[in-house]
């Protein structure tokens, strides 16, 4: 066998931003829809970080037709002047070097949500072309990049008032690693609306000149307006609770308000990042809100109940916001803190804070301990109701229930879960499925509305007691993604308005009650088809109506044609060939691209409020009726 010579020279050396050119998905996430958007992210979050330090009142973003971005902020504008090491402008320091940034040594920027200074340097890194003006010191400067590097000079190209200063960077994506060059307005749009609640009176426009469309963000209540955004399809309970606090360098904000429902609704940020795992600052928050409302109900003798913190928080929506010097995230992707002096902060704080509210508000305290203790008495009843379930199946010997045809397969990652309507196309699924690794489960009608009902009364209902058991991962606090039967849960019904209704019950109740199946990507949607056309004995399996207008076109229209009114009308093996075949069928993977807009069009679709319903079914309607779905 031949050597193969290991020296020094063997090793490469990725010099400027060749490594993230190369490895761009360890730097952005992925060369999809989310790593396309957060090259944007990176510019604004600059804009932002100027903002924190009180220099910027207004941030614009404009997409422009050729599928360029601009960011355009009123900041004090990138440093123009050479920076005495590196022998460069500030501008193209900060624009083609990783780890370089004034956010290190806090005298520039005490707190950032950009803290490792690769920010705009991937930016300018993954596109075509950047171009970036900085007004400052009576002066335009303006220099152009492409494909990272440097093709002019940063050159003066007007004058200015001396008072009128700020930072624009112009980009296009690089084709050759994204996959697709299309931003979404609507993305978009949704991230700065969230920075412009957790940035009190910042102004922040988007501009789509593609479609002629804009809008503008500006609260002047701050996270108070943010939690009443997230409650306004809900029922609230009582008007929105603030506190703040600073001490040294680290700020804390939180606005919280309980409503009528049975669900948890809390975000947690640090220097505007919004971090989806939460971290210290939450479960301080968590601590402090559980220890506070047991203390006044023992103190005022309202009732023997302990309450636990998932009691506490049952109705509650919840915005907290630190802003700290020195965040520890986890990771570059900073989805959760770990800085273990929040905790504490955080914990006296809301606790302090809560009590004195508590003692100067008896009728708004009234009505929060009371729907505690009633979420409490709710948590026992489930307990029992639970535990009844199970004596159940064990006095049946089984543990699975009898209606699931399991597959043989045991592997988790290799078996598939198709959850159909009805036993007549559950009898045909299991007839026509692969029982090597596709089990199903047939549900009788339409499962509960979880979104009007408590955790007891779930437990009370024998089709989702049949669906959590099958899936194997429990449900609320005993849920554990790791003890999951299946990695494939597709949700199999028919393409008509009763299936799709039993769809979104279903998706409800995963997407309140086992949401991190959803996150793992678990979670499947089968698309069946709508007819059958054939023509000279060749049969063809269309999916909706745009499909076979398009067919018909091609083939002629004196055909045959059947359209499907259910599963139950399809034998075994066109079941097999159109729905359940890996190499032939359509899936839809369930995703949350956005919790705040998931959360509020569940609350719309399935809460009791029948207004908001009404006026989103008004608003989309016409849109609707003219696609083909």
């Amino acid at each position: 066998m031949e050597e193969t010579s290991y020296k020094a020279e063997s090793i490469t050396v990725l010099k400027d931003l060749q490594a993230v050119r190369l490895r761009p998905s360890m730097y952005v996430g992925d060369t999809n829809i989310r790593g396309l958007h957060h090259l944007v992210y990176e510019a604004i979050d600059n804009a932002v970080d100027e903002a924190l330090t009180g220099n910027c009142n207004s941030i614009k973003v404009i997409l422009h037709k050729d599928n360029s971005v601009t960011v355009e902020d009123n900041g004090r504008g990138i440093p123009v002047d050479i920076h005495p090491k590196e022998n460069k402008s500030g501008v193209e320091v900060v624009l083609t070097m990783l780890h370089a940034g004034g956010k290190f040594d806090h005298k520039t920027y005490k707190v950032s949500g950009g803290l490792h200074g690769v920010g705009i340097s991937v930016t300018n890194a993954l596109s075509s072309w950047l171009e970036v003006t900085v007004k400052r010191d009576g002066k335009i400067h303006k220099q152009r990049y492409e494909l990272s590097k440097p093709v002019t000079q940063l050159e003066i190209v007007g004058d200015v008032n001396e008072n009128e200063t700020g930072t624009i960077i112009r980009f296009l994506p690089d084709a050759t690693i994204f996959q697709l060059i299309e931003f979404d307005f609507d993305i978009l749009a949704k991230r700065l609306m969230e920075l412009a609640f957790l940035n009190k009176n910042l102004n922040i426009e988007i501009i789509d000149e593609r479609a002629d469309k804009q809008k503008t963000f500006q609260y002047s209540g701050g996270i108070i307006s943010f939690v009443e955004y997230l409650n306004k399809n809900k029922n609230t309970l009582h008007k929105p609770i603030y506190f703040s606090k600073e001490k040294d360098s680290t700020s804390v904000e939180i606005a919280m308000q309980y409503n009528d429902s049975y669900q948890e609704t809390i975000y947690s940020f640090c220097n505007t990042i919004n971090t989806v795992e939460h971290g210290t600052h939450y479960s301080g928050f968590s601590t402090a809100l559980t220890r506070a409302i047991n203390d006044y109900i023992k103190k005022k003798k309202l009732s023997e109940i302990k309450l636990s913190g998932d009691d506490a928080k049952e109705g509650l929506t919840a915005v907290i916001s630190v802003r700290i010097a020195n965040p520890q995230f986890e990771g570059q992707t900073k989805t959760k803190l770990g800085n273990s002096e929040v905790k504490g902060l955080v914990d006296s704080m809301v606790y302090q804070s809560l009590v004195n509210f508590f003692e100067e508000n008896p009728s708004t305290a009234k009505t929060v301990i009371n729907k505690c203790i009633n979420a409490a008495k709710a948590r026992e009843a489930a307990r029992k109701a639970r535990e009844l379930t199970r004596r159940k199946n064990a006095l049946n010997g089984s543990f699975l229930p009898g209606k699931l045809a399991d597959c043989q397969e045991r592997d988790p990652s290799k078996s598939e879960l198709f959850i159909v309507e009805g036993d007549s196309a559950g009898g045909s699924c299991k007839s026509g499925r692969n029982r090597k690794y596709q089990a199903i489960l047939p549900l009788k009608g339409k499962i509960l509305n979880v979104e009007k009902a408590r955790l007891e009364k779930i437990f009370k209902n024998n089709e989702i007691i049949i669906l959590i058991t099958a899936i194997g991962t429990g449900v609320g606090e005993e849920f554990d993604i790791n003890k999951a039967r299946y990695h494939k849960i597709i949700l199999l019904c028919d393409a008509d308005t009763d299936g799709n209704h039993i769809n979104v019950l279903i998706l409800t109740f995963l997407y309140r009650y086992m949401r991190p199946l959803i996150e793992a990507g678990y979670v499947y949607i089968a698309m069946p088809p709508l007819y059958k056309v054939t023509k000279d004995k060749q049969d063809y399996y269309v999916y909706n109506d745009g499909e076979l207008k398009a067919l018909l076109e091609k083939i002629g229209g004196d055909v045959p044609l059947q359209r499907y009114k259910g599963l139950g009308e399809m034998n075994p093996d066109q079941l097999w060939d159109t729905t359940l075949n890996p190499d032939n069928r359509y899936l839809k993977q369930v995703t949350i691209e956005d919790a705040v807009i998931s959360d509020e069009i569940f609350s719309i679709l399935m809460g009791d409020e029948v207004k908001p319903r009404r006026d989103f079914i008004s608003k989309y309607a016409k849109e609707v009726k003219n696609l083909d779905i």
